[in-house]
C-alpha cells in the first residue's frame, strides 16, 4: 500500500527530501534500485506489471505513488505503476501532464500520484478517488507532506505519527546537513500499531490493525505481506541526487545507493 513523507521547497540545502516505504506481497517479483535500460530512469521496478512506485530521471523529473485503500477495485484495471513511467518519459510539464491524464484516470484503481519537475520547482498531486468526485489535480505547497492510502495529508494515525516524527528530526538538524539513512532507520522501521477505535474502517478491523504501522509485516491468506523496501531520495540545491534503497531480497535485507547530478539544476545554482 505504501506510505511516504517528504519535504518540498522548505530547506536551504535540500529542495526535496523523501522517505518512502513500499508494501507488497513478498512473492511478487521485484527488481531492485537501478538505472533502467537506456540509462534515463532510476528506480526499483515491479517485475510483474513493469511499472514502479518511485523513480526519477536524469533531467530532474520525479514521481511516486500510493494506492488508495478501497473495498471494490476495478477488474482488469490498468497498472498504476505505469503512470510514473509515462510521466518520466513525457516532455510535458507536470500540470500539462496532469490535465491531459485526467481524461483516462477512471481506468485505474484508486491512486495518489505525485509528479514533480525539480528544475522548475513544480510539484503536482493527482488522485482519482473518491470515485464520485472529479479527478483532483492540485499543486503541492512548500513544506512537509505525508502520503498514505487516503488523500494527501489525510489525518490517518500512522500518517500523523510519521509526519510528527519527521518534523521533530528536521527541527533537530535545523538548516544543516540531514543524515537521511539515519532518518530511514528511525522513522520508517516503526512497527507501532494503532488502537482499533482510530482505524479507518475500510477493511476488516484485524487486517487494518496489521496495516496500521509505518513498517508492515503480516501473514495473509495470499502469503506474507509487508514492507518490501524503504527508500530515501535526497536532492540538494546544487542538483545532486542521492537515491538510497534498502530492499528485501530472498528474505534478506540489502542496501543500494545511487548518486547522480541533474545538470540543469547545477547550471541554475551557478547562475543564481
Amino acid at each position: 500500500m505504501c506510505i511516504a513523507v517528504f519535504l518540498w521547497q522548505a530547506h536551504p540545502i535540500y529542495p526535496f527530501l523523501l522517505l518512502l516505504n513500499r508494501d507488497e506481497y513478498h512473492n511478487r517479483p521485484t527488481e531492485a534500485l537501478a538505472w533502467w535500460q537506456g540509462g534515463e530512469i532510476l528506480g526499483g521496478r515491479d517485475g510483474l506489471a513493469g511499472g514502479t512506485w518511485l523513480a526519477c530521471s536524469r533531467d530532474g523529473r520525479l514521481a511516486f505513488l500510493t494506492n488508495v485503500r478501497e473495498v471494490h477495485p476495478i477488474p482488469e484495471a490498468k497498472s498504476r505503476g505505469d503512470l510514473i513511467v509515462r510521466f518520466l518519459e513525457s516532455k510535458k510539464n507536470p500540470m500539462e501532464f496532469a490535465e491531459e491524464f485526467v481524461k483516462e484516470a477512471d481506468k485505474y484503481n484508486g491512486f495518489n500520484l505525485i509528479i514533480a519537475d525539480l528544475c522548475s520547482k513544480t510539484m503536482i498531486y493527482i488522485t482519482n478517488r473518491p470515485r464520485e468526485a472529479n479527478v483532483s489535480v492540485v499543486e503541492v505547497s512548500p513544506g512537509i507532506h505525508v502520503l498514505s492510502n487516503a488523500s494527501l495529508d489525510s489525518p490517518w494515525p500512522k500518517a500523523q505519527r510519521l509526519g510528527h516524527n519527521f518534523k521533530e528530526l528536521l527541527d533537530k538538524y535545523g538548516e544543516g546537513e540531514i543524515p537521511t539513512e539515519e532518518m530511514v532507520e528511525k522513522l520508517m522501521k516503526n512497527t507501532i500499531k494503532d488502537n482499533e477505535i482510530v482505524l479507518p474502517r475500510i477493511y476488516p478491523p484485524e487486517r487494518e490493525h496489521q496495516l496500521s504501522s509505518i513498517f508492515v509485516d503480516t501473514d495473509t491468506p495470499l502469503g506474507r505481506y509487508g514492507t518490501r523496501s524503504t527508500s530515501s531520495v535526497c536532492v540538494r540545491a546544487s542538483g545532486e541526487v542521492n537515491f538510497y534503497e534498502k530492499h528485501l531480497e530472498n528474505e534478506t535485507w540489502r542496501e543500494n545507493t545511487v548518486t547522480y547530478q541533474i545538470e540543469r539544476m547545477k547550471h541554475i545554482a551557478l547562475e543564481s
